[in-house]
């Protein structure tokens, strides 16, 4: 994503390519702003710096966030990761933990209905070969859908939440262009809904009518159902790249210890937040001689922050877990608590158990595609139903077929990246969602969301 991280490319692929590309994000931060931790300032300081009540502004004064802004349109002014705090962000805030509320049964039968549901679509009798992210976007759109709106979710719904989350996780990862109008159907959509008092939870009082409707598609029609969908593809590529792992889950998928450990070193390894940027609101200490000013944009990487502290911090071992305690050591899958934790952070735990539960229950998985943390490819991945193994030759032609087609799109996908990626960077540079509201705020006039067409 934004972060330009090593390892989203092929080994192979021309060097120029990536620096450029890495440099074209580089360059949305402006000039004051920190990356942490670094070669300096190690992972105390960025658990310091993370948790200073300084380190609280989300969206006003930070390039990075007219980006996002555009990435994550429409209505993210109202999305409750970019906003500021006060009324809004508490009122915002106290509505998502009622809607996510739930006993842990409940949640749990939840996910595993509508995970079965996208696995009923697959052939029971031989080898289906998919997208991890794209065969479970729809059962997270549909679980999404029955938590806000307490009712099943019909085909006509899902179909709108999976094409608009698909559209958003696409142009964030630079492999698509973003599509306003496909996103505008899910608004037209869910304001019928609003309007005919079909949400049995009590919205935002703080927010207007469109203003509610986009807090519900950003909240959890776009990030909810998109962080679900990453994060249970991760788990299951990790588990077809890892035999032995898998293979003692499906013998023991009762073995809860043991499949929260994978799930730990999953999110250890493969953070869903490559990078969070926050903007300081007053000075912060760095060292005894080093301050962080006022208006700073500090940005988070929780990948490096990940790999400190640990053993071959690069390699998948979710043993290790058997003798470490989250708390202790360099890990923060949701966030930290002091500066705005994702409000998931109870709930995904126990939809994602659910989830490869059911999976493995089915299925025996298999993949020669490369794993990273981005996940461009949306993790291809071979299905086997359990019973007899198909014939050694025939998994052996796909295995091949998995491994050739994952390089060739390596290096056309990381072209695309470059090329796609330049043009939305100078686009949101050319419209400013962000500056323009915050411009439009301090002038006193009332900031209208922008209204956009096409195809870009």
């Amino acid at each position: 994503m934004v972060s330009g991280r090593k390892g989203t490319e092929a080994w192979w692929l021309p060097r120029a390519v990536v620096t450029l590309r890495v440099r074209i994000f580089e360059k949305v931060n402006g000039d004051r702003v920190v990356t942490l931790p670094n070669s300096t300032h190690g992972p105390d300081v960025f658990e310091r710096v993370y948790a200073h009540p300084a380190a609280n502004g989300r969206s006003r004064g930070a390039g990075l966030s007219d980006l996002f802004w555009y990435w994550l349109a429409p209505g993210p002014e109202v999305h409750q990761e970019h906003l500021e705090l006060g009324e809004r962000y508490e009122d915002v805030a106290a509505t998502t933990r009622r809607i996510l509320a739930g006993n842990s049964a409940d949640l749990t039968a939840a996910a595993t209905r509508a995970v079965a549901g996208a696995l009923d679509a697959l052939p029971d009798r031989r080898i289906s070969l998919v997208r991890l992210r794209d065969l479970v976007m729809p059962a997270w759109a549909a679980f999404c859908y029955e938590l806000v709106f307490r009712e099943p979710c019909p085909p006509q719904a899902r179909n709108l939440i999976t094409a608009h989350a698909d559209d958003v996780i696409t142009a964030l990862k630079c492999t698509g262009l973003r599509h306003p109008r496909r996103r505008a159907r899910l608004t037209a959509y869910l304001r019928d809904r609003v309007v005919a008092g079909h949400v049995p939870h009590r919205l935002p009082a703080s927010l207007s009518l469109p203003e509610q409707v986009h807090y519900l598609q950003g909240t959890f029609f776009n990030t909810a159902v998109v962080q679900l969908s990453e994060a249970t593809a991760h788990v299951l590529l990790a588990l077809a790249r890892h035999p032995d792992v898998q293979q003692r889950l499906f013998e023991k998928p009762e073995d809860d210890r043991y499949l929260a450990q994978v799930l730990d070193e999953t999110m250890r390894l493969y953070p869903l937040f490559g990078i969070a940027h926050r903007i300081t609101t007053d000075e912060i200490p760095l060292d005894g001689t080093t301050v962080l000013p006022a208006g700073s944009v500090v940005c988070f990487s929780y990948p490096d922050y990940h790999a400190t502290g640990y053993e071959r911090p690069d390699e998948f071992d979710p043993d290790r877990w058997a003798n470490l305690v989250a708390k202790d050591v360099h890990h923060i899958p949701y966030g930290v608590a002091a500066n705005r934790p994702c409000p998931a952070w109870r709930l995904s735990p126990l939809v994602l158990r659910a989830a490869v539960r059911e999976v493995l229950g089915r299925f025996r998985l298999d993949s020669t595609a490369s794993h990273t943390r981005p996940i461009p490819h949306r993790a291809p991945c071979l299905l086997i139903p359990r019973g007899p193994l198909p014939g050694p030759r025939r998994l052996g032609a796909l295995r091949s077929f998995v491994r050739l087609r994952d390089g060739v799109e390596d290096v056309t996908r990381g072209v695309r990246q470059l090329v796609l990626g330049t043009l939305m960077v100078l686009h949101a540079r050319s419209l400013r969602p962000a500056a323009r509201h915050f411009d439009d705020q301090r002038s006193g006039r009332c900031p209208v969301p922008h209204r956009e067409g096409g195809n870009g």
